[in-house]
């Protein structure tokens, strides 16, 4: 049996009770999909000696299916290329203390924005400043709520140009060792005052208790707030072979589910305090949906945004002045 048909099949055996019906309408949309239910397309040989028929069933299109998106994937990556400029880009994540997972479950939406404009604003900041830059840079966000065993671990993965634009002049980043764009001291500081701000400025807009709400600023309030400042990506190819792997998926691929069989599901993880081996866990049916339905986003929630000189509104005029500048071909 194929890992998709094991697959769906735990949605059709499992007793596990989705938490509200939109989650119910995700989970059943990957049940069915390319499955006679949502509908087909009727394809024959018009060899005359052959007439073979195929039907080829449609696709639920969610874009939380392991089994669906590879082509908007492709798409979306190949128009990135358009943004990328000839300069080193910076992979930059921003974590959550765990202290925040209880609210944040009650209220995804708004904690989730939060996390975007905390991250966004830290990294604009910086990039403002110039002892670092003295531009404003390119940034993409990618919202990542999962670990490798499912677990909720909620982060965001940024993906930053190491230079930026300044009155339409392209400016470099001043970092001599190009190691990293910004000081790791000042990423977590800042991030950390900011979304602690934010937090306590839309706390009416938050679906939790406000007990809860000043417990979790309180605990994260004395922690360290983890932001890790990856090594530069090598040059363009890189930038795209990131973006098209981490980009259009949700908690888990296709080729990790190994065997769904007996009310359990195993699947591959990569243990990273074990030197990154990839090992096997078992979970019963209703604990890996479970997992897997925490990490559905809320209904029309934008995971990927563009922030800087990325700025959906007059992008195209914007990088082409950039382009221009530098001696580049237009988009």
């Amino acid at each position: 049996m194929s890992s998709k048909t094991a697959f769906q099949q735990l949605f059709a055996c499992s007793h596990y009770v989705p938490k509200n019906a939109y989650t119910q309408g995700v989970l059943s949309r990957i049940h069915h999909c390319h499955s006679k239910d949502l509908g087909y397309h009727c394809y024959q040989c018009n060899n005359e000696d052959c007439l073979h028929t195929h039907f080829q069933y449609h696709s639920c299109g969610n874009r939380h299916c392991p089994f669906c998106g590879t082509f908007k994937k492709d798409q979306w990556v190949e128009q990135r290329l358009a943004d990328l400029f000839p300069t080193p880009y910076y992979h930059i994540v921003f974590t959550v203390p765990h202290s925040w997972n209880k609210v944040m479950m009650q209220s995804p939406g708004e904690l989730y924005t939060i996390l975007f404009d905390a991250a966004s604003e830290t990294l604009l900041g910086l990039g403002k400043n110039k002892d670092f830059m003295g531009a404003t840079p390119g940034i993409t966000a990618v919202l990542h709520t999962w670990g490798q065993k499912l677990e909720y671990h909620v982060h965001l993965h940024c993906v930053v140009s190491g230079g930026g634009v300044n009155r339409g002049q392209w400016v470099k980043a001043k970092r001599s060792n190009g190691k990293f764009l910004f000081p790791r001291a000042a990423l977590r500081k800042n991030y950390k005052a900011i979304f602690l701000r934010l937090a306590r400025e839309r706390k009416q807009d938050i679906a939790a208790s406000d007990s809860q709400i000043d417990t979790a600023i309180r605990i994260s309030g004395f922690k360290n707030w983890k932001v890790y400042a990856k090594a530069p990506f090598g040059g363009p190819d890189q930038v795209l072979k990131y973006l098209g792997r981490y980009t259009h998926k949700t908690a888990i691929t296709s080729y990790r589910i190994q065997a769904v069989e007996e009310g359990t599901v195993r699947f591959s993880y990569k243990d990273y305090a074990d030197g990154n081996k990839t090992k096997s866990m078992v979970l019963n049916q209703n604990e890996f949906l479970r997992r897997f339905e925490q990490h559905i986003l809320p209904k029309r929630f934008v995971r990927i945004r563009h922030y800087g000189l990325l700025t959906n509104r007059g992008k195209i005029t914007r990088l082409n002045q950039i382009r221009e500048n530098m001696g580049l071909e237009p988009v």
